[in-house]
C-alpha cells in the first residue's frame, strides 16, 4: 500500500466520522455516567427510572427492548432496583402472564429529585455546542440512527 491509512476520501471521511462519533459519544457517556453515579445508581438502573417517570409502566421486554439490553441484564437491573424499593413488579388483571414494572412512591419521589439535576447537567455538557448547533446534530444523528436501523 503507498499512502497507509489512506482508503479514498469517501472511506477516510467515514473512518473519521465514526472515531470522531465514538469517542465524543464515550467522553459525554462517561461524564453524564458520572453525575448519575453520585445518586448512587448505575446507568442502567437510572435509565429504567427515567423510562419509567416519562412512561409509565412497561413490562420488562419493553424495557429490554427500549435500552438494547437482553432479558437478563434487564431482569439483574430490575431485581436490584426492586430490592431497593425503587420499582415493583405488578401481575396484569387482564392477562396474568404479562408483569409490569411500575415505579413505587420511593422510586417516584428518587425520579422527581434527582432527574432535573440530572438534566441540568445534561444541558451543561451539550451546551459546549449552540442551540443550533445542538439541533442540527440532533437531526444528523438522528437521520443516521434511522437509516442504519433499516440495514439491520
Amino acid at each position: 500500500m503507498e499512502n497507509p491509512g489512506q482508503y479514498g476520501n469517501r472511506i477516510d471521511l467515514a473512518l473519521a466520522l465514526w472515531v470522531k462519533l465514538a469517542r465524543a459519544s464515550a467522553t459525554f457517556g462517561r461524564l453524564a455516567g458520572k453525575d448519575i453515579e453520585q445518586y448512587g445508581l448505575t446507568q442502567p438502573q437510572f435509565g429504567v427510572l427515567e423510562m419509567l417517570g416519562h412512561l409509565g409502566p412497561l413490562t420488562a421486554g419493553e424495557i429490554g427492548k427500549r435500552m438494547l439490553l437482553t432479558g437478563g441484564c434487564v431482569t439483574v437491573i430490575l431485581d436490584n432496583l426492586e430490592k431497593d424499593g425503587m420499582v415493583e413488579r405488578v401481575r396484569s388483571s387482564r392477562d396474568r402472564r404479562v408483569i409490569s414494572v411500575q415505579l413505587t412512591e420511593k422510586g417516584k419521589s428518587t425520579f422527581r429529585a434527582i432527574f432535573p439535576r440530572h438534566a441540568a447537567r445534561v444541558s451543561e455538557l451539550a451546551g459546549v455546542l449552540t442551540r443550533s448547533e445542538q439541533l442540527a446534530l440532533s437531526r444528523l444523528l438522528k437521520k443516521l440512527g434511522l437509516a442504519l436501523k433499516e440495514k439491520q
